[in-house]
């Protein structure tokens, strides 16, 4: 029976299920993932883990209730499954569960007074280690006191740098330190504790006697970002620094630790150079000895590949995972950008042999293997559907088996726009990838309203990933579209350093050739375009309507405008002097001001809504507000639409409502200027 359709609604945000978190079992059988979903009534996110059988392919629920279960991981042994959970306590951090995969009720385990993260399971499966950012003292003595609970905080008193994080808020003064846990008891250990230093992606070597972390041991770890790689030995009671085995590694950032199986090679992800200074350099895979005895080496550097699967979505984010071994010790596993989508690779500890495992088509998230390592679980999105849930044997002639359905009661019903990947030249004859999404019912025939979405980051990428908010704009009578111009990732080193301290340069103009391309269609109205984008996307459309009047209409997200008021209010704070490429703006104002799309927005005409966050952290809402004032101040047709309570990521992760709402004003200015 052939379903009607319909288009796709901002409603639909409500019927969406996030699935995410996959993890395959040691004997290859079982997949465990968890699934999100959204109580309209409450306005509550809710996840739970269901299991899904590689033969099979018949998913099941696997916890109920309406709390939030996530973080799944099997038991070596493949008899238990260790998860998060808060489902005793919704107003507390989530604790430790326990709970046999042949049957049973979940067990707590454990009653932390803090936010655990990085849970894993010792090789003997008698332990389990994480890292935990307690609470602070004071706040847990405050909930003690109900009345002073009401009264809430009287005063934050910080003394270093990054003391708020977007998406968070305040943080607590307790750095995140390493905590063992035992599996049977619930006991548990904390293994480190400095005053200014964390610790970081922890991981235990195959025999159990050590455990390798990443931590920056400087002075005042908030200006100096560069990691070491310590190892600690398992026993003993909490560890003091001068009992750690520092290995010589080169500066830079390092992320997620992985012991080759006989424990003599460390495999990690790094930047060489502080990363403050260097966002655009790509991410490495590199390989150090576990002894220290040979220099680390980076395994891709000479494939000019970024090892992050870094692309942009509204409807969850692909998870980045620990490189893999190969049960030989000869081969890694890892992910990377490139031309829009995240693909699962391979390379051997020599770097000589690159090879695709899962290549271009969408984005590959998390990934996980059996204990032979010949079947690999893994999460896969595409530019029509949010993420599934795959499993592929590495022999077999890479046989792959598609085992979730989920959101297909949903997606069949919706007539999804047609979507056509374009690349063309930019102004400097390089090489642009852009993707356009067409009205449902397009004819060729008929000329069309656009509009252009210019992704944040910048140092990221638009790609083969479902983005909720296209084609809801698109079912509206919209041709959307959105390209990948320099200052993003996937396209090489050289095409993300190309605006290093020259935001609104090379990338003003590939975002403007990608408008002469579009405008040049003969369905395209070359008089009603439009723009919009959300934070680097919203440094760019108020850039652009101080610098031109192509566009008939803009929409400006959750802006950079002033670099200078940014400087210090943002919670990245000072280091956006290495995004300007500038001494701080009390020692070099003519570059910062000069960069500062506020600066040149005397010139603007454009109708232009201003939307933001009044809890965004990352790009403080003042930034908008001097928008808005400037606007105003010139006559230009303008509004301000503020979101109380929501963070930076109001449009991926924001309560449903309000990320209906802020389409709808989209929608509605688009509409009045646009058509």
């Amino acid at each position: 029976m052939t379903l009607a359709k319909r288009l796709i609604s901002a409603e639909d945000l409500y019927r969406i299920e996030l699935l995410s978190e996959p993890r395959l079992s040691p004997d290859g059988q079982h997949i465990i993932y968890r699934l999100q979903r959204v109580d309209r009534k409450t306005e509550k996110k809710y996840g739970n883990l269901w299991v899904v059988s590689t033969e099979a392919g018949r998913p099941s629920q696997f916890t109920q209730g309406d709390q939030s279960d996530s973080s799944p991981r099997w038991s070596p042994d493949g008899r238990t499954i260790a998860f998060l959970s808060n489902r005793l306590d919704k107003d507390k951090p989530a604790q430790v569960f326990l709970i046999p995969f042949d049957g049973g009720e979940a067990r707590k385990l454990t009653d932390i007074p803090g936010e655990i993260s990085s849970l894993g399971w010792s090789p003997d499966g008698r332990k389990l280690l994480c890292t935990v950012h307690k609470t602070d003292a004071e706040v847990l003595e405050r909930e003690k006191d109900e009345q002073k609970k009401k009264l809430g905080v009287v005063e934050r008193v910080y003394d270093r740098i990054f003391y708020k994080l977007d998406g968070y808020g305040y943080l607590p003064h307790e750095r995140t330190h390493l905590w063992l846990i035992d599996a049977r008891t619930g006991k548990a250990k904390q293994l480190t504790d400095h005053p200014v230093w964390d610790e970081s992606f922890p991981a235990f070597s195959p025999d159990g006697r050590w455990i390798a972390f990443t931590s920056n041991h400087s002075t005042d770890p908030d200006l100096e970002e560069t990691d070491d790689l310590f190892l600690m030995p398992v026993a003993g009671e909490i560890t003091s620094p001068g009992s750690l085995r520092r290995l010589k590694t080169p500066e830079g950032s390092k992320w997620m630790l992985s012991f080759s199986p006989d424990g003599r090679w460390l495999a990690y992800y790094g930047v060489e150079g502080k990363n403050y200074g260097y966002s655009y350099k790509n991410i490495g895979l590199w390989v150090i000895p576990a002894s220290g005895s040979k220099p680390a080496r980076n395994l891709t550097g000479k494939y000019d590949l970024h090892t992050a699967p870094d692309v942009i979505n509204d409807c969850g984010s692909p998870e980045w995972m620990c490189p893999t071994w190969s049960n030989d010790g000869q081969t890694l596993y890892f992910q990377a950008a490139l031309h829009g989508s995240a693909v699962l690779k391979s390379i051997t500890v020599d770097g000589e042999d690159l090879r695709d495992v899962v290549g271009e088509g969408g984005v590959v998230g998390a990934f996980t293997f059996d204990k032979t390592r010949t079947k690999v679980a893994y999460f896969y999105g595409q530019m029509t559907d949010p993420g599934q849930v795959y499993v592929r044997e590495l022999a077999n002639g890479g046989l792959t088996r598609h085992l979730t359905r989920v959101n297909r009661d949903l997606l069949d019903r919706l007539e999804l726009s047609r979507v056509e990947e374009v690349w063309f030249k930019g102004p400097a004859e390089n090489d642009l990838q852009g993707w356009i999404i067409f009205p449902p019912k397009f004819d060729p025939k008929k000329k069309y309203p656009s509009i252009m979405e210019i992704h944040g980051g910048p140092i990221t990428q638009y790609g083969k990933f479902f983005m909720h908010e296209f084609f809801y704009l698109a079912s509206k009578g919209y041709v959307v579209y959105f390209c990948n111009p320099r200052g993003g990732r996937g396209y090489g080193e050289e095409h993300a350093r190309a605006i290093w301290g020259a935001w609104g340069e090379a990338d003003y103009a590939d975002l403007m050739a990608w408008a002469d391309f579009m405008a040049k269609k003969p369905y395209i109205d070359a008089k009603h375009m439009g723009v919009t984008g959300g934070s680097y996307g919203g440094y760019m459309t108020i850039w652009m309507i101080g610098h031109t009047e192509r566009f008939k209409a803009a929409v400006s997200q959750r802006c950079v405008s002033n670099f200078i008021s940014e400087w210090g209010s943002s919670d990245i704070n000072w280091t956006f002097e290495h995004e300007v490429d500038a001494e701080p703006p009390f020692q070099d104002f003519k570059k910062w001001w000069e960069l500062s799309p506020i600066a040149h927005i005397g010139s603007a005409k454009t109708p232009t809504l201003v939307i933001h966050n009044e809890g965004d952290l990352r790009c403080p809402i003042e930034q908008s507000e001097q928008v808005f004032v400037a606007l105003k101040r010139l006559g230009v047709e303008t509004e301000f639409v503020r979101f109380p309570d929501e963070f930076h990521g109001l449009s991926r992760t924001g309560r449903t409502d309000r990320r209906i709402a802020r389409l709808n004003h989209i929608l509605r200015w688009f509409e009045k200027y646009l058509k």
